[in-house]
């Protein structure tokens, strides 16, 4: 009996010895290579918290304020101000998802809200992240057209291709978010978590889903908005050099105009400042997590560059609304005489046309039209469907 005994124990530590060499990430084909480094990450339970706490507050209380306003116009939405509804949806409800995040840091990353609201929050957070970048697409192309192309803009962005654009909107960055909810999930390791990419597990499947997430939902919308502006502030150029040149200059038109230009650089500055350090360093991240044949300090380095640029992101969630109210332009349309000839009148009529980057704030084109005499500066308007 004794040397029954003692061959049990042998036998089960040989066995457990093996399950888990067969469980052991080194040897597991969908499991990114184990690191021996250790990444202090204390910094962000502070940092963090304070961020997205500012975030939550001016991004909830501004974009309240514009969709109060607008709601209250309802009547009176022209394109742009539909782009603008939508784009403070987006980040109202962003906003709505930072609190959890809060709580989550402060505890150190525990996560006590179960898995659904993990998978929810991280959902909302890349959802409303890629809806604010394509709206502000959307916005950046109304105004190319606006000020490039303003006939065009006038025949044929109305306000029903506007909502459609909207609608196909929502539900492209819906299609192109939702396998977050797949890999987004709470795991226990020493306390119950809630990640933000993968499990180790899957990380090497989520890597493709990542990289194709990246390219669509920000290298493509931040390069065709840089086209668009680089085209808007070369009009704009073009109109002040050339168009005004036989024109008696308006000294309110000129400093109109000159005031565009660091508008428009700011609001794409801003925009590259808050996405463009997030999704680089992400994707850094992503690479050389999957690697793992990173020195410590590199990926350190990284690792701390992504947490830092990540409520830097969240920032345009409020910076939107700040520059619309900021930004915002109350000078109304107005027609200057070029000059008089023969009936029909000829004249240049410079009009404040509604193409806005933020709704309300217009941009100066140069349009040459004939009228009848009997027709004024004042009655002159040009209306933006």
């Amino acid at each position: 009996m004794s040397s029954r005994a003692e061959e049990f124990p042998d036998i089960s530590a040989t066995m457990l010895q093996d399950v888990l060499s067969s469980l052991s990430p080194s040897t597991s084909p969908m499991t990114p290579p184990a690191s021996s480094c250790s990444i202090n990450e204390s910094y962000k339970y502070i940092f963090l918290p304070i961020c997205y706490s500012f975030t939550f507050i001016f991004s909830i209380t501004l974009n309240s304020i514009i969709l109060y306003r607008s709601f209250r116009q309802a009547k009176r939405w022209n394109a742009s101000l539909i782009y603008m509804v939508n784009l403070a949806s987006t980040d109202f409800m962003y906003g709505l998802s930072l609190p959890f995040l809060v709580a989550s840091y402060i505890m150190r990353d525990r996560w006590v809200f179960g898995d659904f609201m993990c998978r929810l929050v991280r959902f909302l957070f890349y959802f409303n992240l890629y809806c604010s970048i394509f709206f502000l697409t959307c916005i950046s192309v109304h105004r190319y057209l606006g000020i490039c192309h303003p006939i065009k803009v006038i025949t044929l962005e109305t306000k029903r291709a506007v909502k459609n654009t909207c609608v196909l909107v929502w539900i492209v960055v819906f299609a192109l978010t939702c396998p977050i909810f797949r890999f987004a999930q709470t795991s226990y390791v020493t306390r119950m978590n809630c990640w933000d990419d993968a499990i180790d597990k899957e990380f090497l499947d989520y890597i493709p889903y990542g990289i194709i997430l990246h390219l669509i939902g920000f290298f493509l919308p931040f390069f065709i908005i840089a086209w668009c502006y680089s085209r808007v502030v070369l009009t704009i150029f073009k109109t002040l050099n050339g168009l005004l040149r036989g024109v008696e200059k308006d000294e309110e038109i000129s400093v109109f105009l000159g005031a565009r230009s660091p508008t428009i650089i700011t609001i794409t500055l801003l925009f590259a400042l808050c996405f463009f350090p997030f999704h680089v360093t992400r994707t850094i991240f992503l690479l050389l997590k999957v690697t793992g044949k990173v020195p410590c300090e590199t990926m350190t380095t990284v690792s701390m560059c992504y947490k830092v640029t990540r409520p830097l992101a969240s920032f345009n969630a409020w910076l939107n609304a700040l520059l619309y109210f900021l930004t915002k332009d109350k000078v109304g349309a107005h027609c200057c005489p070029a000059g008089r000839t023969k009936s029909p009148q000829v004249m240049k009529c410079f009009s404040l046309f509604s193409a806005p980057v933020w709704p309300e704030t217009s941009a100066l084109i140069s349009l040459t039209a004939s009228f009848p005499p009997s027709l004024t500066c004042e009655k002159i308007t040009l209306k933006n469907t």
